[in-house]
């Protein structure tokens, strides 16, 4: 399995609404971080993971990602998936991008985040169906959203974690839902109710740039490993 999991998608379409004005004129996977966009730090490390191919799904001023890397980006080879139309939210994406993930697990990640996660962890081989990266729980979001049981992603439990964005799927989950805008969350709890969701807790460089304070926050934390991610 590690060896045919060499896809990862990049989810970039989001209209970053609580980031205007900086938002109105740049999509958030733009915005920049110790000197580099949130999706070109993404790009570096999964490169180095060992990702060959990256779907991004560009809505929002997608145009302007699309002229910023290309279809070529260091080796990797990228291919959008186009909500300019109307975005689909998280599940209706992935249903959308489906024909491009192919057959094998892929690695999601939202591209307002700035992390120094290691990708490669998440290459190895799993029986599991979906791999959950948690996190534990930023100010801002202190009730998590799931807990973790010997491995396995709980839907309760005395200590949550919140998700981070990260997450290794396989698409045969995924066929039969219909391609409409649709969250990801609630497919996560079927899944998670259904024992085939592992996962672990991840204490390392984590934030999402949801809005500007937390942008502030990104640059002071992750610029002190701005060479390793």
């Amino acid at each position: 399995m590690a060896g045919a999991m060499t896809r990862a998608m990049i989810l970039a379409a989001g209209r970053g609404e609580r980031l205007r004005p900086y938002t109105d004129h740049l999509p958030k996977p733009l915005l920049e971080v110790g000197g580099k966009p949130l999706i070109v730090r993404h790009l570096e490390s999964l490169a180095a993971a060992g990702v060959r191919e990256v779907i991004i799904n560009i809505g929002h001023l997608g145009d302007l990602i699309v002229e910023r890397l290309g279809h070529q980006w260091r080796g990797l080879r990228i291919i959008y998936s186009d909500e300019r139309s109307g975005r689909l939210e998280t599940g209706g994406a992935l249903i959308r991008a489906l024909p491009q993930l192919g057959d094998a697990p892929f690695l999601l990640v939202n591209g307002d985040i700035c992390t120094d996660f290691p990708w490669d962890s998440l290459l190895q081989p799993s029986l599991a169906s979906v791999y959950l990266v948690l996190v534990p729980n930023p100010s801002h979001h202190p009730a998590g959203d799931f807990a973790l049981n010997a491995g396995m992603v709980a839907l309760q439990g005395e200590e949550r974690h919140t998700y981070a964005g990260i997450a290794r799927i396989n698409p045969a989950l995924l066929r039969g839902y219909p391609e409409q805008s649709a969250p990801l969350a609630p497919w996560l709890r079927q899944w998670i109710a259904a024992g085939v969701v592992e996962g672990t807790l991840y204490q390392g460089i984590w934030t999402d740039v949801g809005t500007p304070e937390r942008w502030q926050v990104a640059q002071e934390i992750c610029r002190v490993r701005q060479d390793g991610i």
